[in-house]
C-alpha cells in the first residue's frame, strides 16, 4: 500500500502524460514554453482570479508575494504555529519576523481568536510593524477566511493564502487560492495537484502585483529578458512540468477531487467511533492533501503507527514539532505552553494513506487494523 500512490496515478494517465512529455522534447522549448502560459490561464480560470504566475516551487511562490509587497526587517508576519517550516522560513529570508499564532484543534488551521490577540499583543509591544497574515489551508481545508478577512481589514493587514496543500478546496463554492490578496500553491508531487518535480504558482486579482511577480521570477526583467529593472530571482516553472500538470489538472477536475472526497467520507464513516476524525465545517470542501486523525496521546499515536507499519500500512506524522520549537526559531523567546492547541496536536496527529486512487479494500484494511489495535 502506498501513502500517496503516484505510481498508480501515472499508470492511469500514462498515455497522455507520455505524449505531453514527448511533445515538449520535440519542441525544444524547455523553459517558459507554450504549455506554461496555457496552464497559467487554465489555473486562473479554475480558481476564479485574473492572474496566475507560475514559478519554481511553493516556497518561492510565497517569497514572490512577500517581495512584491516589500516586506522587510521590522515587519511582523503572522504565521500558524502548526504548519510546514516554509510558511515561516520565507518571512525570515526577507528579514522580517514571523509571529506565531495557535491553531484550531478541529480544523488544524489558524485560530481567528488567537490571531487577533496576537496582533493586539504585537501592536502593544511596539517592536514590530504588523503587515501580513499568512494563512495556511492545512491538509486541504481552507482556513476561516470570513473571520480572518474581518481581522485583516480591522488592522489594515494583507492576507497571503498559503494554499500549498489546499488547491481544489472550497468555501461555499469559492475556490481555495482566491481568498488571499495574493494566494499561492505548490505542485510538489505529493500535493493535491502535483508535477514530477518542483513547481508552484501565485494567484491575484491585482494587476500591479501580478506584473511585479512576473518580473521578479525572471531576474527582475523589464520589457525583455536582458532588460533587468530590479533585483529578482530565478524561479520559473519549466515547460515539461507545465505539460505534465495540464494532463493531471484535467484528471483532477474530472474525477480526482471527487474520488478523494469519497475516500475521506469512507474513512470518517468507519473511524468516527475509534479516533478523532478530521472536521470539515459546513459549506467547506477539502482537497485532502492528508487525512489526519488524532489519538489520545503521544504514546497511543506512536504505538498505532508502529502497529500499522507491521501490517504494511504507511503513515506519517504531520507535524511532530511546532514552529516555535524549531531550532531556527528558539531565539524568538517562545516557551512551552504558549501554543497549547499546536503542542497537543503535535503529540496526537497521525496521517493515513490518502489519494484519489485509494480503493475501498485498502481503506477497509486500514480501518480494520486501527479497530484491531484499539481493542487490544
Amino acid at each position: 500500500m502506498q501513502f500517496r500512490d503516484l505510481k498508480k496515478q501515472y499508470e492511469v494517465l500514462k498515455k497522455d502524460i507520455d505524449q505531453a512529455m514527448l511533445e515538449v522534447a520535440a519542441s525544444g522549448a524547455f523553459i517558459m514554453g507554450k504549455p506554461v502560459k496555457e496552464l497559467e490561464q487554465q489555473l486562473a480560470e479554475y480558481v476564479g482570479v485574473k492572474h496566475c504566475v507560475s514559478c519554481a516551487n511553493g516556497t518561492e511562490a510565497l517569497t514572490l508575494a512577500l517581495k512584491a509587497w516589500g516586506i522587510k526587517a521590522g515587519d511582523a508576519v503572522f504565521v500558524p504555529d502548526f504548519t510546514f517550516f516554509a510558511s515561516a522560513e520565507v518571512v525570515s529570508l526577507e528579514g522580517a519576523t514571523p509571529v506565531f499564532v495557535d491553531v484550531d484543534v478541529d480544523t488544524f488551521n489558524i485560530d481567528p481568536l488567537a490571531l487577533e490577540k496576537t496582533i493586539e499583543k504585537t501592536i502593544k509591544e511596539g517592536k514590530l510593524q504588523p503587515k501580513v497574515i499568512i494563512t495556511v489551508d492545512l491538509f486541504g481545508l481552507p482556513a476561516d477566511y470570513s473571520e480572518i478577512r474581518k481581522i485583516a481589514d480591522k488592522y489594515h493587514l494583507l492576507i497571503l493564502e498559503d494554499g500549498a496543500q489546499g488547491f481544489g478546496g472550497e468555501i461555499n463554492g469559492k475556490k481555495a487560492c482566491s481568498f488571499g490578496d495574493i494566494s499561492t500553491t505548490s505542485f510538489f508531487p505529493a500535493k493535491p495537484l502535483g508535477c514530477y518535480g518542483d513547481g508552484g504558482a501565485v494567484f491575484t486579482d491585482n494587476d500591479e502585483w501580478a506584473s511585479l511577480m512576473d518580473s521578479l521570477r525572471v531576474h527582475g526583467k523589464g520589457s525583455f529578458k536582458y532588460d533587468n529593472v530590479r533585483i529578482g530571482m530565478n524561479s520559473r516553472l519549466d515547460t515539461l512540468q507545465a505539460a505534465i500538470l495540464k494532463v493531471k489538472f484535467d484528471a483532477f477536475k474530472k474525477y480526482e477531487l471527487n474520488d478523494v472526497n469519497k475516500a475521506a467520507d469512507l474513512y470518517t464513516e468507519k473511524l468516527k467511533d475509534l479516533v478523532k476524525t478530521p472536521v470539515v465545517p459546513e459549506g467547506y470542501l477539502s482537497s485532502w492533501a492528508q487525512y489526519t486523525v488524532q489519538l489520545q496521546d503521544e504514546k497511543q499515536r506512536d504505538d498505532l503507527q508502529t502497529y500499522l507499519k507491521e501490517q504494511g500500512i504507511p503513515t506519517m506524522v504531520y507535524y511532530p514539532k511546532p514552529m516555535h520549537e524549531q531550532t531556527a526559531y528558539l531565539n524568538l523567546g517562545y516557551h512551552s505552553g504558549d501554543f497549547p492547541a499546536t503542542e497537543s496536536l503535535c503529540s496526537k496527529v497521525l496521517s493515513l494513506p490518502m489519494h484519489p486512487y485509494l480503493t475501498k479494500e485498502e481503506i477497509n484494511k486500514v480501518c480494520q487494523a486501527i479497530s484491531e489495535f484499539m481493542v487490544r
